[in-house]
């Protein structure tokens, strides 16, 4: 009976820590720019009419992922995202109810190293998002090089997934009626380099471009923060004025300048738990999505009108951070810094 007990235990393990190890090529790996010419480089080799078929099918549906995308509700519902979700765990909490009369802006904080909580609670319904917010369609909007990817695109496309670009968000929010929510992790790449355990730090106040797009469409605003995103992984940055820290810096400006990321010098643990490795610690992951705070829709908006929406954004943030911080492992003393 023992024996019988640890063996579906660490069947269990094994199958959450095999979900979460196929997500992790298709977030890093498969946005490098030697993995995502390969279905090109093949039309010079044996397998060239696979290309073909493969880059004619890409040209054919290459606005799709800009116009709504192709979502697929069984794929979101795949049982492979409740191992990941069980894996941390990941959970999702509701503050307020999203009416279906209007579109949202959910912004993400912290974006963390892979942005575990955005992902698994927006783009899966493995924590129940459908049933949280009902008659709401959620969109993780995410680089769009990973659409440039033939195969790649439709699997993460099937998971409501969008590119982070004006054309593909001003869609969902102006030409597909209401009831639709774009998420965005606003701190993107810059905010990776900030994530290191026991730190609640985000990049926002040069951050204003949702809000505009927010004042454009009419969307309101929603603040969402990821509590133990930060906790998943350790960071290392060298000291200033070492070789390491030279090759580190110079490594993530051409990360950030040719795709649009930043590589960071990061571990977590191994196949097992106590080794080494690049998995993510097993910590909880919980994202919180609070208030709607309601926005006009402006065409041209001011920069005043902007800001002004920016300032109310970010005080609603701290309050969201501040009301739920001692419940999901945060000191009462920790706060919430904005640079």
């Amino acid at each position: 009976m023992t024996v019988t007990f640890f063996s579906r235990l660490d069947l269990q393990e094994g199958l959450q820590t095999l979900s979460v190890l196929q997500w992790i090529p298709s977030y890093i790996i498969l946005g490098a720019i030697p993995i995502l010419l390969i279905p090109y480089f093949l039309v010079f080799t044996k397998f060239w009419s696979a290309s073909v078929l493969a880059l004619a099918w890409l040209v054919y549906d290459w606005n799709t992922h800009s116009q709504g995308g192709r979502r697929s509700a069984w794929v979101r519902n795949w049982t492979l995202w409740k191992y990941f979700r069980n894996y941390f765990p990941v959970k999702l909490v509701k503050t307020h109810d999203l009416s279906p009369k209007h579109n949202y802006i959910i912004a993400n904080h912290p974006h963390g190293i892979v942005s575990y909580g955005a992902f698994i609670n927006f783009a899966t319904e493995a924590t129940g998002f459908a049933q949280m917010f009902p008659s709401i369609s959620p969109s993780l909007a995410t680089l769009e090089g990973i659409f440039w990817i033939p195969i790649v695109r439709d699997y993460v496309m099937s998971m409501g997934l969008c590119p982070v670009s004006k054309l593909a968000l001003n869609y969902l929010l102006t030409k597909k009626g209401s009831g639709n929510a774009v998420i965005i992790v606003v701190g993107g790449a810059t905010e990776a380099l900030l994530s290191k355990p026991g730190t609640s730090i985000i990049f926002l106040k040069e951050r204003k471009g949702f809000v505009k797009l927010a004042l454009k469409t009419g969307a309101y605003l929603v603040p969402s923060y990821t509590f133990g995103e930060n906790e998943v992984h350790n960071q290392t940055t060298f000291p200033e004025g070492t070789w390491k820290r030279i090759f580190q810096k110079h490594f993530q400006n051409i990360g950030k300048r040719i795709l649009g990321i930043n590589f960071c010098t990061f571990h977590g643990r191994g196949l097992t738990r106590g080794s080494w490795g690049f998995l993510p610690f097993n910590r909880p992951v919980t994202t919180v999505v609070g208030e709607p705070l309601p926005v006009p829709r402006i065409n041209r908006p001011s920069k005043e009108m902007v800001d002004k929406y920016h300032a109310l954004y970010i005080r609603a943030l701290h309050k969201l951070f501040d009301q739920h911080k001692v419940e999901y492992g945060l000191p009462e003393t920790q706060e919430l810094t904005v640079i």
